[in-house]
């Protein structure tokens, strides 16, 4: 559990003052939707008083990285591999994270423990920091650590019931020699462009291509095509993010003996797929029935499709890092 120092650092406690802390925690939490508590740089604020410098580079040049990650029934699920790849996002911006892995686990685990929830979305993000209004990151002495906890439900269960619309958008992907996809940086502006023109269209979500026309991802989630009991999916070098439940859904296809295929994907192979399927951490694994008007498969979410998602919710129910002491 993390306290504060003399200095106001953010610190480890003892074995012996975390059980003190976590019995006062259990006698004074309230339900987080009355009094949300959110972890920044140290310390817990109310979310009236959780502020950051205007002058931080993260809102001034959207200068940063960030993870979302899900908790499921008291435990955090594929938390280290959300926080390997905040660190390799943070060290390919030259941003040295000012905590340990340890001390951020324990920090993302006691911010659920304030909030007193056992399922939902952590939002940890990683700021350059305060700077001046300038654009060189040299005057940013130290970085920003922010870490929110609250439920979450970006689709009803209709919806993973019937399925997803998308539609193609003008907007396109960017590539590795611009900003490299690999990195999940705050800078999402691409792809909140390409939002805004899926919900002009009324779809549900966006069909991303790259600069050679090929399927890239959607506005936050991995594409899963299936096409006579073959899973296929976009290569990382088409401008997918390396998506944590797009790597569980890979763990999951072996597990259930189908080979899933990383290759160049084009509209004309979502178009005539059998079965369609979106991956992202949010949006867990949803079926897409319909893509630029054409219906996918016979319109209905398919066997391949609705095997994953059971699966899936068995992992989420079953695995993770526990949250509290047991």
């Amino acid at each position: 559990m993390l306290t504060k120092n003399a200095e106001g650092s953010a610190v480890l406690e003892k074995p012996a003052q975390r059980e003190t802390a976590e019995k006062s925690i259990a006698k004074t939490a309230t339900p987080a939707k009355n009094a949300p508590k959110i972890f920044i740089d140290g310390q817990f604020f109310g979310e009236a008083d959780a502020k950051v410098s205007v002058f931080d580079h993260g809102l001034l040049y959207g200068d940063g990285v960030f993870e979302g990650i899900r908790f499921y029934n008291g435990r955090v699920f594929r938390l280290e591999e959300h926080m390997e790849r905040l660190w390799d996002s943070a060290r390919s911006i030259c941003i040295d994270i000012p905590m340990s892995r340890r001390e951020l686990d324990e920090a993302l685990l006691e911010t659920i423990r304030q909030n007193n929830l056992r399922d939902g979305y952590v939002r940890l993000i990683v700021t350059r920091g305060v700077g001046n209004l300038g654009l060189n990151p040299v005057h940013c002495k130290r970085p920003s650590i922010i870490i929110i906890a609250a439920t979450i439900a970006l689709y009803s269960e209709e919806v993973y019931r019937r399925g997803l619309t998308v539609v193609t958008v003008p907007t396109r992907r960017m590539g590795p020699a611009t900003l490299n996809p690999a990195i999940k940086s705050l800078n999402y502006l691409n792809n909140v462009l390409a939002r805004i023109e899926a919900n002009l269209a009324n779809a549900d979500e966006a069909l991303m291509l790259n600069d050679a026309g090929n399927v890239a991802e959607c506005t936050a989630d991995n594409v899963f095509l299936i096409k006579r009991g073959r899973i296929m999916t976009p290569p990382i070098t088409a401008g997918a993010l390396r998506g944590i439940t797009r790597s569980v859904v890979f763990d999951i296809a072996a597990e259930l003996g189908f080979k899933i295929s990383e290759v160049d994907l084009t509209r004309h192979d979502v178009y005539i797929a059998d079965e369609a399927f979106l991956t992202g951490t949010a949006a867990e694994v949803i079926p897409m029935i319909r893509a630029d008007g054409r219906v996918i498969g016979n319109g209905e979410p398919g066997a391949i499709t609705t095997r994953m998602i059971a699966r899936f919710r068995e992992l989420t129910r079953e695995t993770g890092t526990p949250i509290f002491p047991e």
